[in-house]
C-alpha cells in the first residue's frame, strides 16, 4: 500500500452523555500521515453537555463524570474549532455511520470528503471473524497500542486504536480506491459513483 497516495484523513471518535440522541462530551480527531497516526497534530476536546452524563456511561463506558466536565467549555464555545480541524478531510471511524451522524448533528455545515468505516473494512479484510467490535479486532490484529493516550472507551484511545487497525488492514490492499470500495457505507460521502454506460450523445 502506497500511503502517500491517500487523501487527507482523520480518524475520529466521539463519546456522548448517554442520552438519545446524545450530547457530545468528548471528540478526538487523529490524522494518519504516511501510514502512521500523527499525534503531534491531533485534536482532542472535552465539552460540558447541556444534559447530565448518565450514571451508566460514566461508570461503565468512558468514565467521564459530570464533575469532571463541569469546568469544560460548552459545545458552542468549541464547535468552530472542531469544524476547522475536521475541515473537508476524509474521516475514518469504527461504526462510522454513528460518528458521522452525531458529528453532523452538532456541526450542520460540516461535510467530509468521504467516510471510511473500519467495521465494513474489517468484514471485507477478515471475513471469517465471529465479531467485529473494536475489542475483537484489537485481539485479532494485535496493533501496537503502547503509545495510545488515555484508556479504552475514551475518544483519544479509541481513535488511536482505530487508526492502527486501519493502517494494518490497509496493508491487505494495493490502492486507496479499493479501500473506498470496501469501506464507505452506502449513502455516506465518498461512495464510489457507479460507472456510466457510454452513450453516443
Amino acid at each position: 500500500m502506497n500511503f502517500s497516495s491517500w487523501p487527507e484523513l482523520l480518524v475520529v471518535d466521539v463519546e456522548g452523555n448517554g442520552h438519545n440522541p446524545p450530547d457530545l462530551v468528548e471528540v478526538a480527531a487523529l490524522p494518519v500521515r504516511d501510514g502512521q497516526p500523527d499525534k503531534s497534530t491531533a485534536g482532542a476536546w472535552l465539552t460540558r453537555p447541556p444534559r447530565p452524563v448518565t450514571s451508566f456511561v460514566a461508570a461503565q463506558v468512558h468514565g467521564l463524570t459530570n464533575q469532571m466536565l463541569e469546568q469544560q467549555p460548552r459545545w458552542e464555545e468549541i464547535s468552530e474549532e472542531v469544524h476547522a480541524r475536521l475541515g473537508t478531510a476524509w474521516i475514518a471511524a469504527h461504526s462510522a455511520h454513528v460518528e458521522y451522524r452525531v458529528l453532523s448533528a452538532h456541526l450542520p455545515q460540516w461535510r467530509p470528503a468521504g467516510v471510511i468505516d473500519t467495521v465494513r473494512l474489517a468484514k471485507a479484510t477478515y471475513p471469517d471473524l465471529p465479531k467485529y467490535g473494536l475489542d475483537a479486532l484489537i485481539k485479532h490484529v494485535k496493533p501496537d497500542l503502547s503509545q495510545a493516550p488515555a484508556q479504552r472507551h475514551r475518544a483519544t484511545f479509541d481513535a488511536y486504536a482505530t487508526a492502527q487497525l486501519l493502517i494494518a488492514m490497509a496493508e491487505h490492499y494495493d490502492r486507496w480506491d479499493q479501500i473506498v470500495a470496501a469501506a464507505v457505507p452506502p449513502g455516506l460521502p465518498g461512495t464510489p459513483e457507479p460507472e456510466q454506460e457510454p452513450t453516443l450523445w
